[in-house]
């Protein structure tokens, strides 16, 4: 009775050892923000003449993705919304400022993601809930990607690019910029370090 045990043992063991290399396995990615190979950048209309854009210049992030089942890919990323950079002081102050994001009462805007819907060769809908000033709202993020492989130092990334329209007023930023400056459209670019 006691060698069936271990025979039995053995079986289970060596079934583990022998099925776990065949699962997908989702690789986890670091964003690389901090060299400046991901970029979070944003455009506003002003007065229906022209664009404002800008970029937060401090953000950081992770995301796991499986080549074999994308669907199970998630992503987390907080932004520095003090970081806001616009290329004019007195604009970013504004922007800054309780009369806008209200830095100090809101420093961090976050997005936690909840699905990834592959829609398509490369492309997919990333949906998620989107903290900024002080507010959570789902939202749903145009996603493709760009392309995945070994870097020149030994290491392996892959690559996405996002966009997505926010109404101001759905995140209770009520300063009117004008008719025409209602919403912001964001655009990703989020290159990550896979993790050994």
């Amino acid at each position: 009775m006691y060698r069936i045990k271990q025979r039995i043992i053995l079986l289970v063991l060596l079934a583990v050892f022998l099925i776990a290399p065949l699962q997908a396995r989702a690789a986890d990615y670091v964003i690389d923000s901090k060299k400046a190979h991901a970029f979070i950048q944003f455009k506003i209309s002003h007065l229906g003449f022209s664009y404002v854009l800008g970029r937060f210049n401090h953000f950081d992030g992770v995301f796991s993705y499986d080549e074999k089942d994308p669907a199970a890919s998630h992503v987390k990323v907080t932004v520095d919304v003090s970081s806001v950079d616009t290329n004019h002081a007195e604009r970013d102050k504004h922007l800054r400022s309780e009369k806008f994001f209200d830095v100090k009462k809101y420093p961090k805007a976050t997005f936690v993601s909840s699905s990834y819907e592959v829609t398509g060769d490369k492309r997919a809908l990333l949906k998620g809930m989107f903290t900024l000033h002080g507010v959570t709202r789902p939202i749903t993020i145009k996603v493709r990607e760009l392309g995945a492989g070994k870097d020149p130092w030994g290491g392996y990334r892959r690559g996405f690019e996002g966009s997505l329209t926010l109404a101001l007023k759905d995140y209770n930023i009520n300063t009117s910029l004008g008719p025409a400056a209602k919403e912001v459209v964001l655009f990703l670019s989020l290159e990550g370090i896979r993790q050994k």
